[in-house]
């Protein structure tokens, strides 16, 4: 598998997210939002990337299998769940 991932610095997103030559979207492994309530000066309280299971038009679709899925997986929640934030405010 050929894995290009870059997670924007500053923002809850990704900035390169290649598999095997095709343009990806987090959307396929999982989703992401804030899990609880910001303080005043902050946009997110908890942002978090959560993965979910893998199916059979995702693993085609990339062309991985289901031990490469969960390795993106756990990349994307790594680098997509950061807690509080106050940037997009």
């Amino acid at each position: 598998m050929k894995l290009e991932l870059k997670i924007y610095s500053s923002l809850c997103a990704t900035s390169k997210f290649i598999i095997n030559g095709v343009l990806a979207d987090s959307n396929d492994f999982g989703d992401q939002g804030d899990q609880d309530t910001a303080p005043p000066d902050y946009c997110c309280g908890d942002m978090q990337f959560e993965g979910k299971a893998p199916t059979e038009s995702v693993l085609n679709k990339y062309g991985i299998n289901k031990a490469e899925y969960a390795l993106i997986v756990g990349q994307l929640e790594k680098g997509l769940s950061f807690g509080s934030c106050g940037l997009c405010e």
